[in-house]
């Protein structure tokens, strides 16, 4: 199985109509606006994507929205994590069958059985692959670095934002490490990680490229949006992105 991608790739955003409902046609035009700005993947459905307050029939109907908005070469990456092998599985089964490429999902809560549940969502993943999650955050314990060989994935995701471990991550670990704090992205790209995976190119994509490239001014740019959002969250990001398009962007989370 090759790499899913390389550079990066925007955690994209969920859009709602005001009445709260689901917008698959202004989130697909969202992420085929982010792609033609240099994003090389879409994840769906994950935590800045709201993931949380999101029907499976909602998060089918984003994921088949959003693949026909981007082209075939650029993946769609579903977020299937939960708190139960069973939920997983269920998720990722139907995001594959809703046209995802690869799915990411973070370790059961406690660490409970890590092996077992990457397992489980690979088999429903039908030969596609899978990224696990590594936010410790918001899903304690997140997953050691010397876990990760163990695991029947691809590669991982690293939002956590610190720099020994992605240091121990790219010395150790063979698979493909893409972060997600996009805190770290001079060091990472320069330093060999494969990829990103960035709420923050939501609002930033060209600075989030240049970035990952090793680009020291882009990631000074960015500063003050990536403290925004670390600290505001989903909230944070909508109200970026409402003052860039001018116009209201509706949020389920607050």
């Amino acid at each position: 199985m090759g790499e899913l991608f390389r550079g990066a790739g925007v955690a994209l955003l969920t859009l709602f109509h005001n009445d709260g409902s689901i917008d698959p046609g202004a989130s697909g035009e969202l992420a085929r606006e982010l792609v033609e700005r240099g994003m090389r993947a879409v994840l769906v459905a994950g935590t800045t994507g709201e993931a949380a307050t999101l029907t499976n029939a909602e998060r089918s109907a984003l994921i088949g929205a959003i693949r026909g908005a981007v082209p075939a070469g650029v993946p769609v990456i579903a977020g299937t994590g939960a708190p139960s092998i069973r939920q997983a599985a269920g998720l990722t089964g139907e995001a594959i069958a809703a046209g995802a490429d690869a799915v990411l999902a973070w370790a059961p809560p406690g660490g409970l059985d890590t092996p077992g549940y990457f397992k489980a969502v690979a088999g429903a993943a039908r030969g596609r692959p899978v990224l696990a999650y590594h936010f410790p955050r918001v899903y304690p314990p997140g997953i050691p670095v010397s876990a990760l060989a163990g695991l029947p994935v691809a590669g991982q995701k690293d939002s956590s934002g610190e720099p020994e471990r992605l240091l121990d991550e790219l010395a150790h670990y063979p698979g493909a490490t893409y972060v997600g704090s996009s805190a770290v992205l001079a060091m990472a790209g320069p330093m060999g990680a494969t990829g990103a995976l960035l709420a923050l190119a939501n609002v930033e994509p060209e600075r989030c490229v240049a970035a990952f490239a090793g680009d020291a001014a882009a990631q000074r740019e960015i500063t003050d949006r990536h403290l925004a959002a670390s600290r505001g969250g989903v909230p944070a990001l909508k109200h970026m992105l409402a003052e860039d398009l001018g116009r209201p962007i509706p949020a389920r989370v607050g």
